[in-house]
């Protein structure tokens, strides 16, 4: 900032052609326009200015300099304007990373892109833990703990869990009326993609009766194949509700055990620290918070 304010002095002083008018320009004495400009002859090495009592007259090199000082001013007001027009207006490309369950929000993102039409998304689903500095992620959605410190976060919303299967399934094998009662039956279970393990079913039992040990029917790294199972009427699955909402809805699948189910988990967007949140990465944070869930 030091080097822009010693080129605007430069830049006002060889237009009034003066340094006391240069001075008075930019609320300064003469004497210290001088030294501004003394100091910038010094780091440059080369004499800007003819300098006598009574004037100064620009050197071939300041001519040469001054136009250079001239289109970085410009530069420097047409990026303002830019920015400027930016605020007023979201728009641009933004790079968003979901996790592959994130299919299920197109719904949502494509409200999103109608409402916004002059933001460009670029979508990236994975269940791999993406660096989202380094891969130059504008923001990316996430379940779970926050743990990467060069990252700021926004909870979006809530959803609970349900234990679905079709009525045709419940109709075969009965419906469990406890936790202990899933043991005999075929439980689909999700798989993360990052380390193999199992999702743990978030169901509240009771202890007295001994682990609640769930068989392992089938398994997927995604929720998509589970959903169809579990509509197929060929096992159970525990799925975020937000993914078998409409099923619940319309009779495709039927929800039980719904008074043993304990936990809420969060969706929460985050994005570097290091810069701001630019309206774009506003305007779609803001909608996914208001409308996700």
């Amino acid at each position: 900032m030091d080097s822009i304010g010693s080129l605007n002095a430069f830049v006002v002083a060889a237009e009034a052609r003066s340094f006391v008018r240069a001075g008075e320009t930019l609320g300064v004495s003469s004497s210290a326009i001088g030294k501004t400009i003394a100091r910038l002859e010094q780091r440059l090495g080369v004499r800007l200015f003819h300098r006598n009592t009574r004037s100064i007259a620009i050197t071939a090199e300041g001519a040469m300099f001054l136009e250079r000082c001239r289109r970085i001013f410009d530069e420097l007001e047409a990026a303002e304007q830019e920015l400027s027009q930016t605020m007023a207006a979201p728009r641009g490309r933004i790079r968003v990373s979901l996790p592959l369950a994130g299919m299920l929000f197109m719904p949502t993102i494509t409200k999103f892109m109608q409402m916004f039409p002059d933001i460009t998304i670029d979508l990236d689903f994975t269940d791999r833990l993406v660096d989202v500095v380094e891969e130059g992620f504008d923001a990316v959605v996430r379940t779970g703990e926050v743990s990467d410190s060069r990252l700021m976060m926004r909870t979006l919303g809530k959803f609970s869990h349900r234990v679905v299967g079709s009525r045709d399934y419940f109709s075969r094998f009965g419906v469990p009326e406890k936790p202990q009662d899933l043991s005999a039956h075929v439980c689909l279970h999700h798989k993360y993609p990052s380390s193999g393990k199992l999702e743990r079913w978030p169901l509240r039992h009771d202890i007295a009766a001994g682990k609640l040990d769930l068989p392992i029917s089938s398994m997927a790294s995604t929720l998509e194949p589970l959903i169809s199972i579990a509509e197929a009427g060929l096992g159970i699955a525990c799925l975020p509700l937000f993914t078998v909402g409409q099923h619940i809805a319309d009779g495709r699948l039927v929800s039980v055990l719904e008074d043993y189910v304990e936990d809420a988990g969060e969706f929460r967007i985050l994005w570097p620290s290091s810069r701001h949140l630019s309206p774009k990465v506003q305007a779609f944070v803001k909608f996914m918070a208001d409308n996700l869930l």
